[in-house]
């Protein structure tokens, strides 16, 4: 019996509530060895298993009725090489607990998303991102990683011993292996300066290159049922001499977009005919701020308010089509849509199911707050989204299976083969690896 030996647990849901399962058994590995043990005696019995993190994908990707792997517990050397700015760190760490560190060293990632409780490998194994036109994702930060593999084999994936396992695992599903430490290219710690102010949609979009080349990051947020947008820019600067004040951050960033949103939200899923007045009132009480801080503490923000969400990448130039017709959708739903739409930006990556492999991307995400209606909402944008060549984020929800992804991912019968190759028995596999990879 492996020395992490499994219990039996009362089950488990995804941050949205959307996903529950309940698993046969239950392994909190504390290092390298009980993970392969773990990986080699579920081969042995026919099981199948699966890696979780912190729950924060909308889609089954994480969902077992077999055995579960939590990676919260799983140790091993924190390395912070200062002087070529690496960090190796355990795979079960957060995000949050990864910038504290990093920020004590005087380090910090290039980019980051706006939500920071995911774990690194759950993070960088589904593709989050940021936002910024000459940036990669989370995963092009991935220097090396070990893996587990589905024969219990432990493998380190660098570009420097094997390219090609490297383009493949740093997006991998969860389908190769379990990864068990990571190491991230950083850079010195910086400040960042945001600014926040309202507009108007079809100006945006017409300056929408000029926006996107000048500046660091830019992302914006449309209201539904209204011609208006917030649009967020964060700019490199050389001193963090206008913070925002406690009380302010507070105001904005917990009361209003937080308690006073979710509030908002309950009220138009219980009166679905008021969602176009609480759009047209959130977006005009959105006023202008600028401010400065640390770069983790203007990418990052709370996010209490749950919901459902989609999101597609994009080839850039697709973004006004994929929009004028996300509106005309919206319109005519006979459910009402409750949160903002976000648009954001990223650069072209070699990583193979990254969905920005080859191609400059712009994507669009949509969301609907919890327990309101999103099946018809959902479904009308993706199909939008295929006629134009989108990649569905592989952490939020979606309905598309292998037949349909494999034309838009150039590399994608490489990484299959990867796969064969590393998890012959399919020791990984569940549902969501089944429709999305195939059986």
């Amino acid at each position: 019996m492996p020395r992490s030996a499994p219990a039996v647990r009362s089950g488990w849901s995804n941050w949205a509530g959307n996903q529950r399962a309940t698993a046969r058994s239950v392994y909190r590995p504390t290092d390298v060895t009980e993970v392969a043990e773990a990986v080699r005696g579920a081969v042995a019995q026919g099981q199948r298993i699966r890696p979780v993190g912190s729950g924060h994908s909308f889609t089954d990707i994480a969902r077992t009725d077999q055995c579960r792997m939590e990676l919260d517990a799983l140790g091993g050397d924190i390395r912070i090489d200062r002087e070529r700015r690496l960090v190796t760190v355990p795979a079960g760490m957060t995000l949050r607990a990864l910038n504290a560190l990093l920020a004590a060293e005087g380090l910090a990632l290039p980019n980051l998303g706006d939500i920071d409780a995911q774990t690194i490998s759950g993070a960088i194994s589904t593709g989050t991102h940021g936002t910024g036109a000459a940036l990669g994702g989370l995963a092009t930060f991935v220097e090396s990683l070990t893996l587990v593999t589905g024969t219990g084999e432990t493998l380190v994936c660098a570009a420097d011993r094997d390219p090609d396992l490297l383009a493949a695992a740093r997006v991998s599903l969860g389908a190769l292996g379990v990864i068990v430490d990571v190491t991230l290219r950083c850079v010195d710690a910086f400040v960042l300066r945001a600014d926040e102010r309202p507009a108007r949609l079809d100006t945006v979009l017409a300056g929408l290159p000029e926006l996107i080349s000048g500046h660091d990051h830019v992302e914006f947020y449309w209201f539904p049922y209204t011609d208006r947008v917030q649009v967020k820019t964060n700019d490199r600067v050389a001193a963090d001499d206008r913070p925002l004040p406690g009380w302010r951050r507070r105001l904005d960033d917990e009361f209003l977009s937080n308690t006073v949103f979710a509030g908002a939200c309950r009220l138009g899923r219980a009166v679905p005919a008021l969602a176009p007045t609480i759009s047209a009132v959130s977006a005009r009480a959105l006023t202008a701020r600028a401010y400065t801080g640390p770069s983790h503490t203007v990418f990052c923000t709370p996010r209490r308010v749950r919901f459902t969400e989609m999101e597609y990448s994009l080839p850039r130039a697709a973004l006004g089509e994929a929009l004028t017709a996300l509106r005309r959708i919206v319109d005519g739903l006979p459910e009402k849509i409750l949160f903002p739409v976000e648009v954001r930006f990223t650069a072209a990556d070699d990583i193979w199911l990254s969905h920005s492999h080859g191609r400059e991307s712009a994507y669009i995400a949509i969301h609907q707050f919890a327990g309101a209606p999103y099946q018809a909402y959902f479904t009308a944008f993706e199909q939008v989204t295929r006629e134009l060549g989108g990649r569905p984020h592989w952490g939020k929800l979606h309905w598309r299976d292998a037949a349909s992804l494999a034309p838009v991912y150039p590399r994608f019968a490489d990484f299959l083969a990867v796969r064969d190759r590393l998890d012959p028995h399919r020791v990984f596999a569940n549902e969501y690896l089944d429709r999305v990879l195939g059986a």
